[in-house]
């Protein structure tokens, strides 16, 4: 606009965004990059040197740490410390960043609860603070343990214990959203949540632009922070080649379980992996192509959706929706509920059995 004010449509209505917000959309729209800012008051002395020199083995430079770091695009112009040469090999990054953490709670229950029923397992609610390379272990270390664990016939015919969610799929998601989280919106982390039959991994920022969370598998890849993708492709955390989401998706169908579904609110993406088995495939044979989708999203929901809702939430018309909820009604999958066809308050739901 001509007097430099920015507004966001989000549903009906334009938002007036302040200074900061429009300084997120950007990172958003990778129009800037947050870790590359410089990270007032930091000197060599605040960095750890043995992950300075792990780092400088695995990539096998014969430099020094200031060469080394100008090489990864660590170091700005006029040499000073970014924010992700901070996040990744500082002492102590919390002092200016106390929101970098993470978070890992088991609950005891299918809901979280509130208050008195707050159902947090004892010794399950975790924080882990630190340079990346070492919350990322850290974490995966503290979540294997707490990842409930069932019994299942495995390919031997004999009975073992496997967790409920292939270690794979959470540990993608664990990397994708400790790499690519916003670091610059304070006072929010990633928060880690372990249920009895899923894994939830919220974290800050939104998907770029105009990505569709509902279809994840389209979403083109996209590095919010690439100086910190950059170093933990190097380390072997991560990888640069926008195939996380995609390997998600592949470990979760291997063991036969939903695919992994999205949610994003107006600050954080969160990533829901549900212990819960994919459509019989004689079932699905006979449904219309998608219908696992509609179920996914339906699951992810605290509430029961309209045709609306879903259309929206899957990318599809209402027609082509409608006839997905008509297929799953005939298979006695989800039901309507509603006083007439034209009841605005009409909503699908599962059925419980299933």
């Amino acid at each position: 606009m001509k007097n430099g004010d920015c507004h966001l449509r989000i549903g009906d209505e334009s938002r007036r965004l302040n200074y900061q917000q429009r300084q997120e959309l950007e990172f958003d729209k990778g129009q800037a990059q947050y870790d590359g800012f410089p990270a007032k008051g930091v000197v060599p002395a605040d960095l750890d040197t043995t992950l300075l020199d792990t780092y400088r083995r695995r990539i096998g430079s014969s430099g020094t740490n200031t060469s080394m770091l100008q090489a990864r695009s660590l170091l700005t112009r006029s040499g000073e410390m970014t924010n992700a040469g901070y996040l990744l090999f500082g002492r102590a990054p919390r002092d200016l960043f106390p929101q970098a953490h993470i978070r890992v709670v088991k609950f005891l229950d299918t809901e979280r609860g509130t208050g008195a029923r707050l159902g947090i397992s004892d010794d399950s609610d975790h924080r882990i603070e630190g340079p990346i390379p070492w919350a990322i272990e850290q974490a995966s270390t503290v979540i294997e343990h707490l990842v409930p664990v069932r019994r299942r016939l495995v390919e031997s015919g004999h009975f073992e214990g496997r967790p409920i969610v292939p270690r794979d799929a959470w540990l993608e998601g664990l990397v994708n959203a400790v790499i690519h989280r916003s670091y610059s919106l304070a006072g929010d982390h990633i928060r880690v949540e372990i249920y009895p039959n899923r894994v939830e991994i919220e974290s800050p920022g939104r998907f770029p632009g105009l990505a569709n969370p509902s279809r994840p598998l389209e979403i083109s890849r996209f590095a919010r922070n690439p100086r910190i993708a950059r170093v933990c492709a190097d380390l072997r955390i991560g990888q640069e080649l926008g195939e996380g989401i995609k390997r998600m998706f592949d470990e979760m169908r291997l063991v036969g379980l939903t695919d992994p579904v999205y949610k994003q609110s107006s600050g954080s993406v969160r990533l829901l992996l549900q212990a819960v088995p994919r459509l019989d495939e004689r079932v699905a044979a006979r449904l219309p192509r998608g219908s696992q989708q509609v179920l996914d999203v339906m699951r992810a929901s605290d509430r029961p959706l309209g045709t609306g809702d879903l259309a929206e939430a899957l990318g599809l018309s209402r027609p082509a929706t409608t006839t997905r909820l008509r297929a799953l009604e005939a298979e006695k999958l989800i039901r309507w509920q509603g006083k007439s066809k034209k009841d605005p308050r009409a909503a699908w739901s599962l059925v419980e059995s299933f």
